[in-house]
């Protein structure tokens, strides 16, 4: 039986009580041929078509790093890495905004925190601290107005 990975394919027989061994392959004319082969070119050709398969399955395994260049690795990015001047630049905002919220009011920076880093709504602002909406979310839109003007 010929396959299309193998160019040869090999087959047993017991006949009479003695074992037979063949190989077949397709000619140059494709042509499927057979022929009868001794034990030892048996089983050399056994022993190249295990290491074939072996290397086969190692290829499989190895192709895809293989592949991996600076250049796939970057094109396959979920998110595209940011270069060393935007994550230094986003650094130094960052630090710079820690420090304008820490001048704010107290009341401001405190429900400025509750908003944006918390998540909470101006109604549980309100809820938590027994004021109003307005007044929540008066004390979030001053603070926000003075972290704009500082960084403007």
């Amino acid at each position: 039986m010929f396959d299309n990975i193998s160019p040869y394919t090999l087959l047993t027989e017991i006949a009479e009580g003695i074992m037979h061994y063949y190989v077949s392959f397709m000619d140059g004319q494709a042509i499927p041929r057979e022929t009868e082969v001794s034990r030892p070119i048996y089983l050399e050709f056994l022993r190249f078509v295990k290491r074939e398969r072996n290397l086969r399955r190692s290829d499989e395994r190895h192709i895809e790093q293989s592949d991996l260049t600076d250049e796939t690795l970057y094109a396959r990015a979920a998110a595209t890495p940011k270069s060393v001047e935007d994550v230094v630049f986003d650094s130094l905002r960052n630090e710079y905004l820690h420090q304008v919220v820490a001048e704010l009011p107290e009341i401001q920076r405190r429900r400025f925190i509750l908003y944006h880093e918390f998540g909470l709504t101006y109604d549980q602002i309100a809820e938590m601290e027994g004021c109003t909406f307005q007044a929540v979310a008066k004390s979030v839109k001053a603070a926000e107005g003075t972290i704009k003007k500082l960084f403007e």
